[in-house]
């Protein structure tokens, strides 16, 4: 694997421009096949799985779950949520808003902070769980100081849509974060705390190989928390990633190495989608300023599994 760099590509920014507003610790964008958005918002108060017209001009209440933090949504149209609070678990939640849990631990030891899925080759569920509570790391919903010092023991699951067995293919990673499935069918996770890009090889049959890295995306400049969150491949196999606290998406080239950054509006940008094909954009959500900004890059995303 070519070793990565961190040095700054330059390339033209994309147009950016605004898709919608006044969401509460936004996450998890997913569009639907009508050309709408679904999101999670995470916030106080809020705590729900949201619909978001597609002109971005209105949007609807699911469901209330909680503190909901990323989705993934299957061909049967069942929206799958991973959720923080209540306690923390796997949902499935329908677009008439029942609510099931699915699962709320594995062989024994609950779940802590269930943070991002996806699908596989295999049908099967993905999911990253960071490896802390939410109240340890933020307790008064403010980032603790000493973040570094805190206990991470994260972990990457498998869970069958079937029978809802759940098997756990990695852990010991220092705050899971976001996942994808790449062209090789490869799975590609982050490490927040880190700003490592992992990449497992695919076997076949739900197997995974050895976690591999095959990026870093951090730059130490930046202040504070920050790290690879969400993530998604595009059409020409470039992985972009949003990562939080650093305000852009970095788009990494198909070795690992960086290949552009694309500055966000804000500085807290959590994950993102590619639009519906044929619109080249991607979607990305933004915490700090609670908002869908769009950015046309100019290729389409690459296919979802369902």
């Amino acid at each position: 694997m070519t070793t990565p760099t961190n040095s700054k590509a330059s390339q033209k920014p994309p147009t950016r421009s605004i898709f919608t507003k006044g969401l509460s610790v936004p996450e998890g964008p997913v569009a639907l096949p009508d050309g709408s958005w679904l999101v999670v918002e995470g916030g106080a108060g809020r705590g729900c799985v949201t619909q978001i017209t597609p002109d971005g001009s209105s949007n609807r209440i699911v469901a209330c779950t909680g503190e909901p933090n990323g989705l993934a949504v299957d061909k049967d149209g069942f929206i799958w949520v991973a959720e923080l609070r209540n306690p923390p678990s796997l949902l499935r939640v329908s677009l008439d808003g029942k609510i099931e849990i699915i699962a709320t631990e594995f062989e024994g030891e609950q779940f802590l902070f269930p943070n991002d899925l996806c699908f596989g080759p295999d049908g099967a569920l993905y999911l990253t769980d960071s490896g802390f509570l939410t109240e340890d790391f933020a307790p008064g919903g403010k980032i603790r100081s000493d973040y570094m010092d805190l206990k991470m023991d994260g972990s990457l699951y498998r869970i069958d849509r079937r029978d809802h067995s759940i098997d756990r293919l990695d852990g010991n990673i220092e705050c899971t974060n976001g996942l994808a499935f790449g062209p090789d069918n490869s799975l590609y996770v982050a490490e927040t705390r880190t700003g490592a890009i992992f990449r497992y090889e695919w076997k076949g049959g739900g197997k995974i190989g050895p976690r591999e890295t095959f990026a870093n995306v951090l730059d130490h400049s930046w202040p504070g928390w920050k790290g690879p969150d969400g993530m998604a491949f595009g059409a020409d196999g470039k992985l972009y990633i949003a990562v939080f606290g650093q305000q852009e998406v970095v788009v990494l080239s198909r070795d690992g190495a960086i290949s552009q950054r694309i500055n966000t509006a804000g500085r807290e940008p959590t994950n993102l989608a590619f639009g519906l094909p044929g619109q080249k954009k991607i979607y990305v959500t933004e915490c700090e300023f609670g908002q869908m900004e769009v950015y046309d890059v100019g290729v389409d995303g690459s296919p979802l599994w369902l």
